[in-house]
């Protein structure tokens, strides 16, 4: 019997071998086919299928690929690159989590239940969203879709607004454009956390052959009503004090997404003045032509808005990311390239803590993640509010009791989580608003109420770092080695400790997090969750120096080093 031996693997395997897992792939493939229910993906798979059983290797390996494994249903929902295959984000993928999702409504509520379905502008969203609406239709319960593409928090405030037991929004929030996803809220209005998503992706592997999935006509879906994008924006103005400052010039970008019709809706309806909009921006576009990366945390996302808020004197530059649930400010610095900096998103989350806890009877907890400044515990302290950390991202923070404000470093805002019980761009960008032209009304800039947070929380200034590997093992070797053999000081400053990184005194899953403690400050080291790459988070501060100015050098070395460290596994 021929043999090939796999020099890599160290193994020897059998040609007869190889062909049994070729023909296993490509019964797979044919079996998808059949009940794909897209001509473009049907396409697309079929000129792939035929080049690899002719024995084409690139067209072999790219079906191996869409073939090896599939999309896993989690905390975030799912997310993925477009394309034909279980490994995919495409409609066979999304009608059966429509159809798992739909039978965990049924199993935990009956049938007849309201679910709320949105979707933004991205290659297949309002396909994706019109065939979940169809499933839940087929399943009995009542599927309320949006009757556009809108951002993320209008589908989050309509869960609650309709009394929605569930809801889907279709969006890959700032992923690159060859991306879509499927993100999974409850009737809270918040996403779906443990142990509801496993519950959930036990429903999907449950579900057999698409054909058997029955589904309803979407000329008899609900379409949610505009009185419920009209009341999202009138509980927005309920948010300004009773005599605002509305004096305010401002540029505004919606990164190509959704943003731009419900951000103008609620800043002009709360008394403000038209925004100054990047024309090249403003409408949404699935390709994202004039940008890289749709994020405005990304270097060159902002120069158009620049260049346009040079051009009008702006007092300050507003973006949300594609679905509008991320929001960064950019501020005018004559110290900075361009003469603009885009200020980091733990300080927004610190100002705008700081705003929104001085403000008369507050009360509540003021809640921000593990991975992001340590300010917010002195703001709330300093205001005598109630505080929380939680793991990483809105799905834990959205489940802090009795939370008033939570933020996270990822450009992240919940300034109204008993409305809007997610992050929130729009609503976010209303307090920014409002916060700036207070101060302008005062003579004063948002640089200058940075500087009173730096007095209240001792000059935190933190940065990230981000370490990218295609080897999944290589990742999961630096974490043991940064657990094992960590650097004894970075940058010229003492590492301390190192310890799982954890919240309320729970670590992660082991290997999952570490946490440095440094002289004055910490990192943080994770995994990412939706990228192949590590994510360093650094913070430190020096109470008794006269500004942040000091400890912006000291941070800068201090991530040099860890750079440093991680060059050794290239």
């Amino acid at each position: 019997m021929t043999q090939r031996t796999d020099q890599g693997a160290g193994a020897v395997v059998s040609t007869a071998t190889t062909t049994a897992i070729s023909e296993a792939l490509f019964a797979a493939a044919r079996a998808w086919l059949a009940e794909d229910p897209d001509a473009g993906t049907r396409a697309e798979l079929t000129e792939l299928l035929e080049a690899a059983e002719s024995g084409d290797p690139v067209a072999y390996g790219y079906l191996e690929d869409r073939f090896d494994g599939r999309l896993q249903f989690g905390t975030a929902g799912l997310r993925g690159e477009l394309g034909a295959g279980p490994n995919r984000m495409n409609r066979v993928t999304v009608l059966r989590a429509a159809a798992g999702l739909a039978a965990f409504v049924t199993e935990q509520h009956g049938p007849g239940q309201v679910v709320a379905i949105g979707y933004d502008a991205r290659h297949n969203s309002r396909r994706f969203a019109e065939d979940t609406a169809e499933v839940m239709l087929g399943a009995g319960h009542k599927p309320y879709l949006m009757p556009r593409e809108l951002p993320t928090p209008m589908l989050a405030f309509s869960v609650l607004r309709l009394g929605a037991r569930a809801g889907v929004m279709v969006t890959a929030s700032h992923n690159p454009a060859r991306d879509n996803g499927y993100k999974v809220y409850l009737g809270d209005g918040s996403q779906i956390t443990t142990p509801n998503d496993a519950l959930i992706a036990a429903r999907i592997d449950a579900v057999g052959a698409l054909a058997d999935v029955p589904r309803g006509a979407i000329e008899d879906v609900e379409i949610v009503p505009e009185s419920v994008i009209d009341a999202y924006a009138a509980r927005s103005a309920e948010l300004m004090p009773p005599f605002p400052a509305l004096d305010l010039t401002y540029v505004y970008t919606a990164m190509h997404g959704v943003g731009y019709e419900l951000f103008r809706k609620v800043l002009t309806n709360a008394g403000f003045p038209e925004p100054i909009s990047v024309p090249e921006q403003q409408h949404p576009d699935p390709d994202f032509p004039t940008v890289a990366f749709p994020n405005p945390e990304e270097p060159g996302a902002l120069d158009l808005a620049f260049a346009l808020a040079t051009r009008h004197g702006a007092d300050v530059i507003i973006a949300n990311d594609p679905d509008a649930d991320r929001m960064a400010l950019a501020v005018p610095d004559r110290t900075a390239p361009g003469g603009w900096r885009r200020l980091s998103g733990d300080d927004v989350g610190l100002m705008l803590g700081m705003y929104l806890a001085r403000k008369p009877g507050v009360s509540g907890t003021f809640a921000t993640s593990i991975v992001s400044s340590e300010g917010l515990a002195a703001i709330a302290a300093d205001a005598k509010v109630d505080y929380a950390r939680t793991l990483t991202g809105f799905k834990w923070l959205s489940k802090i009791p009795n939370l008033t404000y939570g933020y996270e470093e990822a450009i992240g805002y919940c300034v109204d989580p008993s409305h809007v019980n997610d992050k929130d761009g729009i609503t976010a960008a209303l307090v920014a608003a409002e916060l700036v032209s207070g101060l302008k009304a005062n003579g004063l800039t948002l640089l200058d109420f940075l500087a009173e947070v730096d007095k209240v929380t001792g000059n935190l200034v933190t940065t990230q770092l981000s370490i990218r590997s295609g080897d999944p093992e290589q990742i999961q070797t630096m974490m043991r080695t940064l657990r094992r053999e960590p650097p004894s000081a970075l940058g010229g400053v003492s590492v301390t400790e190192v310890g799982d990184l954890g919240a309320d005194g729970k670590p992660l899953p082991p290997e999952q997090g570490l946490r440095l403690a440094l002289d004055g400050g910490w990192i943080a080291v994770r995994p990412s969750g939706t990228e192949p790459k590590l994510k360093c988070y650094i913070e430190l501060g020096d109470r008794e120096a006269a500004d942040r100015s000091p400890v912006v050098a000291r941070i800068a070395e201090v991530r040099a080093g860890l750079e440093k460290w991680f060059a050794q596994f290239a």
